[in-house]
């Protein structure tokens, strides 16, 4: 713990708020493509699929640039990059809000992607600058910022966009870019001296390449039409991964401290974050869908984009509470344990929506509950994570976790299309009311592995 830690109170309580504001801002502007992919389909005139890629591209920038912008961070630099990285997500905003090609629209996307490698920086600020406990809330704030931002954002654009059109609503992603580029440069503060650290390229090319050719896999089901083709990605993908492992083993200062990465620990965090990734996701997904389905097909309540977006603000306060919540009960019955009971209220969203999906509060209590177990989940997640992990590793570490929650949710989103589209009859555009229950079933044993895995052994605790 470095001298900040005589910080009086009232400027740790200012450097915490400073650092989930940021978090929020980033959360908000990566949420922004979400409502926006039909407007953009319909102003610039490109095909529903390529309009998805403004949401999709901000998930690959954000997995892939995460471990470099970690690594940049972990030293004296830290900082320095946090300002540098929120400044190209400025520049990103501005690309998206002036009217220029739909090319140039995706560069912008794709540079305010590098918001959401931030968090695990921020994360790193509040354990190497706060106090145990207080570092303890705030990562857990940041955590679930993502949950939050969801409901934030998903109205106010698209009421923006509902008002002002298409490029009113990302000038707003720009402002608030701009609001958190400013809050980080007044709020950050300077890090000890040291040596910066030196970034592994070879390892960062590797890694980058290898997490592209999965999330292309899991997130293109076009890619799926040629079987072939997606074997031959992946294939490539997982080849280029185990190089980077052989590499990473031998390189004096890796990218990734893989020793780090496989403890025990460690790795079952990781891989419970992946589990619950593909469950949680499969029902955020269906949830969303739901809502907005077209009267005509029997069920659903046909919410146009503001409505669906306000659908999704009590997803975001229970979200909120869960952040609140959980880390206090992680004290109490251990981090696991408190991991347990998010995911218990997961299935409990499966139930509410499987037994009254005719039921539009039923429905949106759903959404709810599950807004309390992704927060949940996410504010408990890097205690488990960051079992006996050096301060300074912080923000590499977290910054894997990033990738394999960014994979996680491909996969989900993926599986919910595919369920879907397994129940949907030919000639028709629309599932049957069934699927719907019978996808939502399925996340069940996803969440229920995830548990079961984070509870094998250890309490839980952050080093």
């Amino acid at each position: 713990m470095t001298t900040d830690d005589q910080l009086s109170v009232p400027r740790q309580r200012r450097l915490s708020a400073a650092l989930v504001c940021t978090a929020l801002t980033a959360a908000v502007i990566g949420s922004v493509g979400a409502p926006l992919i039909t407007p953009v389909a319909t102003s610039l005139h490109v095909s529903l699929s390529a309009a998805q890629w403004t949401l999709t591209v901000t998930l690959f920038t954000g997995a892939i640039a995460s471990p470099v912008i970690g690594r940049l961070g972990s030293g004296p630099s830290r900082r320095r990059t946090i300002v540098v990285v929120l400044g190209l997500v400025v520049v990103g905003g501005v690309l998206t809000a002036v009217p220029l090609p739909f090319v140039v629209l995706l560069i912008g996307r794709g540079l305010q992607g590098f918001g959401i490698a931030v968090i695990p920086l921020l994360m790193s600020v509040a354990r190497s600058h706060l106090p145990s406990d207080r570092a303890a809330s705030t990562i857990a704030a940041l955590s679930v910022a993502s949950t939050v931002g969801i409901g934030v954002g998903y109205p106010v654009i698209s009421l923006a966009d509902q008002i002002a059109g298409l490029r009113a609503a990302y000038l707003l992603g720009l402002v608030l870019s701009i609001a958190g580029v400013i809050v980080a440069w007044c709020a950050l503060p300077a890090e000890e001296p040291g040596t910066n650290p030196s970034i592994d390229v070879t390892g960062a090319v590797l890694l980058a390449l290898g997490t592209v050719g999965i999330l292309v896999v899991v997130s293109e089901p076009s890619l799926w039409s040629t079987p072939w083709h997606a074997a031959v990605v992946l294939v490539a993908a997982v080849v280029i991964l185990a190089v980077w492992v052989v590499v990473e083993m031998r390189t004096a200062q890796p990218l990734v401290d893989l020793r780090l990465l496989g403890r025990g620990s460690v790795v079952r965090a990781n891989a419970a974050m992946l589990i619950a990734g593909v469950g949680l996701y499969v029902l955020f997904s269906l949830f969303t869908r739901y809502v907005q389905t077209p009267g005509d097909a029997g069920y659903g309540f046909a919410l146009p984009g503001v409505a669906a977006g306000a659908a999704l603000i009590p997803f975001s306060l229970l979200g909120f509470v869960a952040g609140k919540v959980l880390p206090s009960l992680a004290v109490r019955v251990t981090a696991s344990g408190a991991y347990g009971v998010s995911a218990v209220v997961g299935i409990a969203a499966t139930a509410v929506f499987a037994g009254a999906s005719g039921s539009f509060i039923a429905v949106v209590v759903g959404i709810a509950l599950l807004g309390f177990a992704v927060g949940g989940m996410s504010a408990v997640m890097p205690q488990l994570v960051l079992v006996g992990v050096p301060t300074s590793e912080t923000a590499s570490v977290l910054s894997i976790l990033q990738i394999v929650r960014s994979i996680g949710f491909s996969l989900g989103s993926a599986l919910a299309g595919l369920l879907l589209a397994a129940n949907t009859p030919s000639g028709s555009t629309l599932p049957l009311r069934g699927g719907y229950t019978t996808a939502v079933l399925c996340a069940v044993p996803f969440l229920l592995a995830s548990a079961l895995m984070v509870s094998v052994r250890g309490r839980g605790r952050v080093a």
